[in-house]
């Protein structure tokens, strides 16, 4: 009786012991960052997905319209985020913009270079045509490049922000 009653705790021992693997192992996933909703450009047959520049799970990360100096620096910050992905756009092509359906049931409005060039939608898609996303309105010239800021918006305050460099490609 002895030997099998050992062998008994002995079991238990493991099994608590896989039990409290399986528990630090549980504790370790629900620590780690959830991805962030992506935004898509597409251009001809190229596609580039971006995660967020900015985003704090659909809170607002900043208002352009507040007082408070604070939020529109972080708001800016978002802006001018370096992108970490690229799309070369070629004469003549369509920029397609998508966004995933929680983003567009907040609305979301795209700018390139800090100017509009969509209004706010709740629809998961539009296009614009390549050219217009490149010309400075400024200087009324063609850039060789532009930065597509996508950005969620709730209430006129904006929770989210996908930044995606284009390049034009030369004719």
């Amino acid at each position: 009786m002895t030997a099998f009653s050992s062998s008994l705790r002995g079991k238990g021992r493991r099994a608590a012991a896989a039990a409290g693997a399986v528990s630090l192992g549980l504790l370790a996933l629900s620590a780690c960052d959830q991805p962030t909703p992506r935004a898509t450009v597409t251009a001809g047959q190229d596609s580039v997905t971006a995660e967020a520049s900015c985003y704090e799970d659909g809170k607002t990360i900043g208002d352009l319209t507040s007082k408070n100096k604070a939020e529109q620096a972080k708001f800016e910050k978002c802006m001018t985020a370096k992108p970490d992905r690229t799309i070369t756009i070629h004469p003549g092509d369509k920029v397609r913009l998508g966004v995933e359906p929680d983003m567009a049931e907040q609305g979301w409005i795209a700018m390139a270079n800090g100017m509009p060039v969509t209004s706010l939608s709740k629809q998961t898609y539009t296009s614009v045509e390549g050219d217009r996303v490149f010309y400075n309105q400024q200087t009324q010239q063609m850039a060789d490049s532009a930065t597509i800021s996508i950005m969620t918006s709730k209430g006129g305050k904006y929770t989210g922000v996908w930044n995606i460099k284009l390049e034009r490609a030369s004719s």
